[in-house]
């Protein structure tokens, strides 16, 4: 009997000359490239995806904080998956198996549900269609309440985008953001939504410039958008090669993460990638509620959906 790998079920897609590899857990971009060149840190099929790597996050991106929130006057309390920092992290479908639905030589629609639960009464189906060309590759991630009463959303990716060769402190970054989510320095907890100009050195990059020794975990909004309502965030290398990510509307908000790790270079993961994930909600947006600012968490009502999508491109 053929042993399914660790990261689950393999769906290889090809478009030219860019491919990519979908593994079934977490509905995870395990690998893309271009021309040979990755543009996406990867992981092996066989290898516990690492750092969240790839994983499509729902129905919550980000934080919820000690796991512990109030939906429509009722108090819920979510598993703690994040021990270190004790906060419920990155939804409930992350180590899910999705199940391919519908599969191309360049297409996948994997699909899974989220069953009612003690910190989540609410059944809610998940799909999502990762669509590659010669263009790049296109993530659409579709939504539906299953459930007789309202439920809390929000959904987005996590890749580690590479900005061509070289280490990270050497890319040069364009983040088109006038606000960043300010957070306490152990927790990670929310605190004030400010300028990125109040700290220009760590947070403004509206005007491309290099990324150096700056560590980033916050969560950006406030995007300048093209005519179509696109945000796009690029990543590069002195020579102009690299990737990008390109966001629609639904997504108001992005965190950027330059994957700094507690133990430092003696870890292989650390400033390996930069992680740029676009957002539907802010972090914590379930304790929403709390803010002095919208956090922007969709209340989906039953038999509702809703769609988000972004693609991430070559650069150079």
């Amino acid at each position: 009997m053929v042993r399914t790998p660790l990261s689950g079920t393999q769906h290889a897609l090809r478009a030219g000359n860019a491919t990519a590899v979908i593994a079934g857990v977490g509905a995870s971009l395990r690998s893309l490239t271009h021309g040979g060149r990755d543009l996406v840190a990867s992981f092996g099929a066989d290898e516990v995806r690492p750092a969240y790597r790839g994983a499509t996050l729902a129905p919550w991106p980000n934080r919820v904080v000690d796991g512990r929130y109030a939906f429509g006057g009722v108090a819920y309390e979510l598993p703690l998956t994040e021990p270190r920092r004790g906060h419920a992290l990155h939804g409930l479908l992350a180590w899910t198996e999705y199940a391919a639905i519908d599969k191309g030589p360049s297409h996948v629609t994997l699909a899974a549900t989220i069953e009612a639960q003690t910190g989540y009464p609410w059944r809610v189906a998940v799909e999502t269609t990762y669509e590659l060309s010669s263009e790049g590759l296109r993530q659409v991630v579709r939504a539906r309440n299953d459930s007789e009463t309202a439920a809390p959303w929000g959904t987005g990716p996590h890749p580690y985008l590479l900005g061509g060769s070289g280490p990270l402190d050497e890319w040069t970054l364009h983040l088109p953001a006038a606000q960043v989510l300010e957070v306490t320095p152990d927790r990670l907890i929310p605190t004030v939504l400010a300028p990125v100009h109040s700290d220009p050195t760590r947070f403004d990059f509206r005007e491309p410039r290099r990324l150096g020794a700056v560590e980033i975990d916050h969560a950006f909004t406030d995007l300048t958008r093209d005519a179509d309502g696109f945000a796009t965030v690029v990543v590069t290398d002195a020579a102009g090669c690299g990737a990008a990510i390109a966001f629609d509307d639904a997504c108001a908000w992005v965190q950027v993460h330059t994957a700094d790790q507690p133990d430092g270079p003696a870890s292989p993961l650390h400033r390996a990638g930069l992680a740029v994930e676009p957002m539907t909600c802010a972090p914590d947006a379930f304790r929403g509620e709390q803010s002095a600012y919208d956090p922007g968490l969709i209340t989906l009502e039953p038999g509702a959906e809703t769609v988000a999508s972004w693609e991430i491109r070559p650069v150079g």
